[in-house]
């Protein structure tokens, strides 16, 4: 009987930790063989794709399978509903360049040279004291991303596929199974065969507050209440037609970004509306634990102007975190991480005005329940810390707390944990060791590693950040020099291969 026939999960297969080459040919499930598998396909994975190509590794020795077509197509996805549209600047350093691992030149002078304005040169010069921290547009990395692409052939190397499970292989290396788009493989599944893996999935999903949860569950209304990272553009033009309130629920940078595209239609539009901002967690000024662990704030807000400290990427608080072990760990990262937004002076001074003229207000509560009205619009019930109950009237709940979903809720990560020997760590992402292999996966020579946010909270707190993914790979990519699989990244290598990007020439 023909392959395609057969190509099924057998229980025997759900249920066996190990699989050997017998059993996947008996459930008739085609297997190709390549040395390294990447997961993902996201800018987790073109990050060490990109890495192991200036390292000298040939595209027939990886591929990396995913259902996206591009390496920044759910970043930019999540960018644009979150309201940072491509000419919108992201929260990222100058220096952090996907595309670049050397970080020179810099986005700043790479837009100055694009843009023929020095302005952006002397912006770099001096941030923070007379201007905010310079940050790149998301177009721009689109752009240099899709080049960088271009020039290492990453389209060669990518395999179009859901990837169902990671499994260990008899004998050493691992089995990656995924489901081809339909009519384009050899069957409904297929198994890649190989020495390495790496997982680079993103969150696994969104994360919706138990309150608003309930309150869809409940009325199956998906339009009046929505997450700031799922499609939501009916709420604004909804309020370019009549006087409205919304909702805010968030303290985070996804938060900024929604309140200040209310205030810019508002003062573009001439709108009426008004922002009730509800933080769960009121910062009042500067806080932290101890002269050098203390951070800027107020109004509600926690300012940072990336998502961790910048010694975090390469200084005294990477050390310590390399360092600290166990709950010592958790506990450092508990406290310099959280939620956060850059201080950014326009989106300041339109809150003083909201504050100031009424229409924004922002206040510290604890929401029970959100329960629709009797005139079609919402009513969240809550409580201050003084024990104060409070009912606000709103046309639109919007939820910006963020992507925190559960490991369980991604299948590959959920089956890794039961059947691959993976563990938690103290944060409830992966236990990784110093290299990124994932703790308790090895398996013969085979080895297993993962990196962006699935990894937080282990001895490298910035994962999830362009410069983190960098990190992880750059360090994914020495343990596999010193495993034989490619070349070690010497000065000599570097400086050659940074002329060849700079041409725009392959790598060799």
């Amino acid at each position: 009987m023909p392959a395609a026939q057969h190509d099924a999960l057998t229980p025997r297969l759900i249920g066996s930790p190990v699989w050997d080459d017998r059993m996947v040919h008996e459930a008739g499930i085609p297997v190709f063989d390549t040395p390294l598998v990447s997961v993902g396909g996201g800018f987790g994975s073109f990050t060490l794709v990109d890495v192991l190509r200036i390292c000298g590794v040939p595209t027939s020795s990886i591929r990396v399978v995913s259902n996206s077509d591009t390496p920044w197509q759910t970043w930019e996805y999540l960018t644009r509903v979150s309201q940072l549209p491509p000419q919108e600047r992201i929260r990222s350093d100058a220096g952090a360049r996907p595309d670049n691992i050397w970080g020179f030149p810099s986005y700043a002078l790479h837009e100055a040279l694009q843009d023929r304005s020095p302005r952006l040169l002397w912006h770099v010069l001096v941030e923070p004291l007379l201007t905010d921290f310079f940050s790149p547009r998301a177009a721009t990395v689109f752009a240099t991303v899709k080049r960088e692409a271009d020039r290492i052939a990453y389209w060669d190397m990518l395999v179009k596929g859901q990837v169902r499970m990671v499994r260990r292989r008899a004998g050493g290396g691992y089995f990656t199974l995924f489901t081809p788009p339909a009519g384009t493989g050899p069957g409904r599944r297929v198994a890649c065969r190989s020495r390495y893996v790496h997982l680079a999935v993103g969150y696994p999903g969104l994360k919706f507050l138990e309150d608003l949860q309930c309150f869809r569950e409940e009325y199956d209304d998906y339009h009046r209440v929505v997450n700031a990272y799922e499609p939501h553009e009916h709420v604004y033009e909804f309020l370019k037609t009549r006087p409205g309130t919304v909702v805010v629920r968030g303290a985070g940078i996804v938060a900024s970004r929604v309140l200040q595209r209310l205030m810019d239609d508002r003062e573009r539009y001439g709108l009426q509306t008004q922002i009730v901002h509800l933080f769960r967690t009121f910062v009042a000024g500067p806080h932290g634990a101890g002269p050098w662990m203390r951070r800027d704030g107020g109004d509600g807000w926690a300012y940072q102007a990336f998502t961790f400290p910048k010694s975090a990427f390469g200084g005294q608080l990477k050390e310590r975190f390399r360092q600290a072990r166990g709950e010592e760990r958790t506990a450092l990262y508990k406290t310099v991480g959280g939620t956060t937004t850059p201080k950014l002076r326009r989106w300041q001074e339109q809150l003083r005005q909201g504050r100031a003229g009424g229409w924004y207000r922002p206040l510290q509560a604890t929401v029970h329940k959100v329960e629709p009205t009797p005139d079609g619009r919402l009513a969240s019930f809550t409580s201050s810390a003084d024990g104060v109950s409070g009912r606000h009237v709103s046309d639109f709940v919007i939820d910006c707390t963020g992507l925190e979903a559960d490991m369980p809720e991604h299948r590959v990560l959920a089956d890794l944990l039961e059947h691959g020997g993976a563990r938690r760590n103290g944060a409830g992402r992966l236990t990784v060791g110093e290299s990124f292999e994932v703790t308790g996966t090895e398996n013969g020579d085979g080895v297993l590693y993962a990196s962006g946010a699935a990894t937080a909270g282990n001895h490298f707190p910035a994962v999830d950040s362009f410069l983190g993914m960098q990190t992880a790979a750059l360090d994914i990519a020495a343990d596999l020099a010193r495993r034989g699989f490619c070349a070690r990244l010497t000065s000599a290598r570097s400086v050659g291969q940074w002329l060849r990007w700079a041409a725009g020439r392959p790598p060799v």
